[in-house]
């Protein structure tokens, strides 16, 4: 079936499927590394520039600074190392990293090679001086890939309780304050470290708000949590704790406060959003002419719940006929396992929209994490259209069932719906968009 206008043209994008992925990519596009480094060099210091980050989008972030730097700048030493997620690393001879060397560790758990990767990192900034400069290439994911456990508490603790913030729903504000206290690299620590250097960081945000210590953890910017907060975290989500975790965390006064003289040269700018994301698909549909309603982009809760409630909003916009309309969000859902089945929080988003709209007519929808991978599956999100209801119902898919077991992944398998990118190597978090059409004739 062709849609109706504005969206017919006479190229691949004459379906709602085919027009919202191309939304989603161009979206990504816009705050992909290769868009945002290139004529933001630093001038060269006197002395070294030593590149270090962690972050899913690292690799790409630490390619792009290679070629700009090659470029206008070759005469500069550049040296250093970035951890990214395994496979996440650059990919082709224009994205080889020559001088800055490129680690892969594990994600969402940390493992071994998270916690090497923390070792080198604060080995590449010792003996730095006044003179030095240390460039900090930040995304989202740092977190698990540069992992160094503090005095008194084992890489086996910090993955269990880790593990059990992301099952019990925690918000990213909650889980990165109890990483923070929990580590030896977090929380301005690696900063700290590179003293008396000066540190540049740029971030890709993949936080609701953009604030920029709660990015990875923000291991080169001093936050002004206390383990005191982070215990408090652990208490009320009923995590469980050695005695070691619940000593240090009483116990601590380490970390790097906002003010000290460590940071009195130190600069952070944020080069990506999700907001920046939403903006550019704006432009997009606008230009199509739909109207845009932008909903958030800074959105937590349950996924389902979300994705309920803006299912209702569709549904009324469809009423009202106030279409063709485009409803776009973004930010970080959780989602509280109850069952064992398979899926990321965007899918199951999209599960609870799908429950609530029940096949309507002319409503599509499409849900994704920006950098390809929805939680711990191989697929980015999902999208799906009317006909899809239809398409379950012959199948005996229960949309109830499936979110009462957590298994979105498997209901949209099913379906054919999912959206398998690979790694984008940027991270702003969630892209959702609800297309409403007008009724086909």
């Amino acid at each position: 079936m062709k849609t109706p206008s504005p969206l017919v043209t006479d190229g691949p994008l004459e379906t709602p499927r085919a027009w919202l992925r191309h939304l989603a990519d161009t979206a990504i596009a816009a705050v992909h590394p290769d868009t945002l480094l290139p004529d933001r060099l630093p001038e060269p210091p006197p002395g070294r520039t030593v590149v270090v980050g962690a972050g899913k989008a690292a690799a790409a972030m630490a390619a792009a600074l290679e070629r700009a730097w090659q470029e206008h700048q070759p005469e500069a030493r550049l040296s250093g190392l970035v951890v990214t997620r395994y496979g996440h690393g650059p990919q082709g001879l224009d994205a080889e990293c020559r001088h800055v060397e490129v680690l892969e560790a594990a994600h969402p758990m940390p493992d071994d090679l998270s916690e090497r990767a923390a070792h080198r990192m604060l080995e590449a900034v010792e003996d730095l001086g006044e003179d030095d400069l240390v460039i900090a290439l930040i995304s989202g994911g740092g977190s698990a890939l540069m992992t160094l456990p503090a005095p008194g508490v084992t890489l086996g603790e910090k993955q269990a309780i880790n593990k059990a913030l992301l099952r019990s729903g925690a918000p990213i504000r909650e889980i990165n304050t109890v990483r923070r206290h929990l580590s030896s690299i977090k929380g301005g620590r690696l900063a700290a470290a590179a003293h008396p250097a000066r540190v540049l960081t740029w971030l890709i945000s993949d936080v609701p708000g953009d604030e920029a210590s709660l990015v990875a953890s923000g291991p080169t910017l001093p936050d002004a949590t206390t383990p005191e907060d982070a215990l408090a975290i652990l208490e009320h989500r009923g995590i469980a704790m050695s005695e070691g975790v619940r000593r240090h965390l009483l116990a601590d006064t380490s970390a790097p406060h906002p003010g000290e003289p460590a940071f009195a040269r130190d600069e952070s700018e944020v080069l990506a959003r999700a907001r920046d994301a939403l903006e550019v698909a704006r432009i997009v549909a606008e230009a199509a002419g739909i109207e845009v309603r932008l909903l958030g982009d800074d959105l937590e809760g349950e996924a389902r719940e979300l994705g309920r409630a803006q299912g209702k909003l569709a549904l009324s916009a469809r009423e009202e006929g106030r279409v063709p309309l485009l409803l776009l969000s973004g930010g970080e859902t959780s989602v509280t396992m109850q069952g064992d089945g398979r899926g990321g929080r965007n899918v199951e988003y999209l599960l609870g929209l799908f429950e609530t709209l029940r096949g309507a007519e002319d409503i599509h929808a499409l849900a994704l994490d920006t950098d390809g991978i929805d939680g711990s599956e191989d697929n980015a999100g999902a999208l799906f259209s009317p006909e899809d209801w239809a398409h379950a119902r012959t199948r005996g898919l229960d949309p109830v069932d499936y979110l009462s077991r957590n298994d979105a992944y498997t209901f949209f398998q099913a379906l054919d719906d999912l959206i398998v990118t690979g790694p984008t190597r940027t991270n702003v978090n969630d892209f959702r968009a609800i297309l409403v059409l007008p009724r086909t004739p």
